[in-house]
Parts: structure tokens; C-alpha cells; sequence
């Protein structure tokens, strides 16, 4: 009897382990991207996209909420990096009700690039071919 409460709290505990790993190997694995979106290098974007898919099952909408680039969301940070190649790949990722909903500080994309007056942006132009 005592053998099995003793395996049972071994089990517990390594499950416990492991799921705080695979919470710290997705913050490791995203660690980087605002410095990729910043560079502009849609093929390292990709291949961070591609294995944060195979590694975590998620696609971009489903992190995207949860990364700030200095107060920025993804989108807008490669536009005012002027990250065309990056911001465009992105638009086309992202599912259009995720584009036009608002993000944190409540504006949406539309929003807040008509606020900032970067409607000359190609990402802007990307943006509005999607909606």
C-alpha cells in the first residue's frame, strides 16, 4: 500500500515538472520575435512559426494576443519598423475577425494606423485587401 501512495506522488510531481517546462519552452521559443519582426527576416518568422506549430500545436493567432513588442502588438511593430516583408506575411496568417477586433489598448488596427497616420503603409494596404 504504501508503495503505490508513494509512486502516485512521484507521478504527480513529474507531471507537475513537465508542465511547467512546456510553459517555459514556449516563452524560450518566442523569446525573439520582436527582434525578427524588427529585422524584417520573414524566413526566420517562419521557421520560428513553423515550430512553435509542430512543438505546441499553436498557429499565430493563438499567441499573437499574448507578445508585446514594447507596447506594441506584432502587426504594429512591423509597421512602424516598416517590417513590410514580416507585417504582410502576418496579415495574411491572421484570421480577419483577429484583424479587426481590438487589441489591448482597446483600438484596432485600422484604428490606431489612422491615428498615427501610416495609411501610406503597405501593410495598411494588405490590411484593407483582407477585411
Amino acid at each position: 500500500m504504501l508503495k503505490v501512495v508513494k509512486s502516485s506522488l512521484v507521478v504527480a510531481v513529474a507531471m507537475l515538472g513537465m508542465s511547467g517546462t512546456a510553459h517555459a519552452g514556449i516563452e524560450d521559443d518566442l523569446a525573439n520575435i520582436c527582434t525578427i519582426v524588427q529585422a524584417d527576416d520573414k524566413g526566420e518568422l517562419r521557421k520560428k512559426m513553423r515550430r512553435v506549430q509542430s512543438d505546441y500545436r499553436l498557429k499565430l493567432n493563438d499567441y499573437y494576443s499574448g507578445i508585446s513588442c514594447g507596447g506594441n502588438s506584432l502587426i504594429r511593430t512591423a509597421i512602424l519598423s516598416n517590417a513590410i516583408e514580416v507585417g504582410t506575411l502576418m496579415v495574411k496568417k491572421m484570421p480577419k475577425s483577429d484583424l479587426s477586433a481590438p487589441e489591448s489598448d482597446g483600438k484596432t488596427l485600422q484604428a490606431w494606423i489612422n491615428e498615427k497616420g501610416l495609411q501610406s503603409s503597405p501593410i495598411h494596404a494588405e490590411l484593407i485587401d483582407r477585411m
